[in-house]
């Protein structure tokens, strides 16, 4: 098996590309490895940070007539962004779908959806034998029992994928405290999703006097 280790095996914005899959009602309904409006506040922070940091993001869902659209939350985040509907478990396998990643141009291939075990797993084992280097972030996505995520993330970890939450891909991202383009947006999303740590963030700034706004 091959380490994945090394300054080049943190994700950068500018070669990454996010691929949201099934956030729907159906697949919510049935998610018994979280707490689902856990489910919602994360992948809804994801996709505000993959927007922050201009990272294109392609949004799918599976027969939408009957499982529900994607949440609101994530197309209000893209209130111009197609989302492409699909018949295939497998989002790999909707040509529709490979295409639009294809098209950016990137190879760090991030994806979060429902349920972990079968609508994100099939892509990223998919998207690995096809040389693709592919994330998934664990606490954007859910399965039917905490069994079955966790099995289905050790079965992608053995498949070579790399995990990590959506906190940890907004430090990859970052990096730098020093890179300022994107610190206001990051603060707001840490504030408005990162609970109790968002909060005391908020206060931080606070007493620094570096609130957006502040006159400091």
């Amino acid at each position: 098996m091959a380490f994945r280790n090394g300054l080049d095996s943190l994700l950068r914005p500018e070669d990454s590309v996010l691929v949201l899959i099934d956030h729907q009602a159906y697949q919510l309904a049935g998610v018994g490895s979280h707490d689902t409006q856990a489910i919602v506040n994360n992948v809804t922070a994801l996709a505000k940070l993959a927007k922050a940091f201009r990272v294109p993001t392609i949004l799918t869902s599976v027969l939408a007539a009957r499982g529900g659209y994607l949440f609101k939350s994530i197309t209000d985040v893209f209130p111009d962004q197609e989302v492409i509907d699909r018949t295939w478990v497998n989002t790999w396998e909707d040509k529709n779908v490979v295409d639009a990643v294809k098209a950016t141009g990137r190879k760090q291939l991030i994806i979060a959806g429902l349920w972990t075990e079968v609508c994100v797993a099939m892509p990223v084992i998919h998207a690995l034998g096809d040389g693709w280097d592919v994330s998934v972030i664990t606490d954007a996505s859910g399965g039917i029992s905490k069994e079955s995520h966790e099995v289905a993330i050790q079965r992608m970890i053995a498949a070579g994928a790399n995990v990590m939450t959506w906190m940890a891909l907004a430090g990859d991202w970052q990096r730098d405290w020093a890179r300022t383009e994107h610190v206001q947006e990051l603060t707001e999303i840490f504030i408005a999703h990162l609970g109790g740590s968002g909060i005391a963030y908020q206060w931080e700034q606070q007493l620094l006097n570096t609130l957006p706004g502040s006159a400091g």
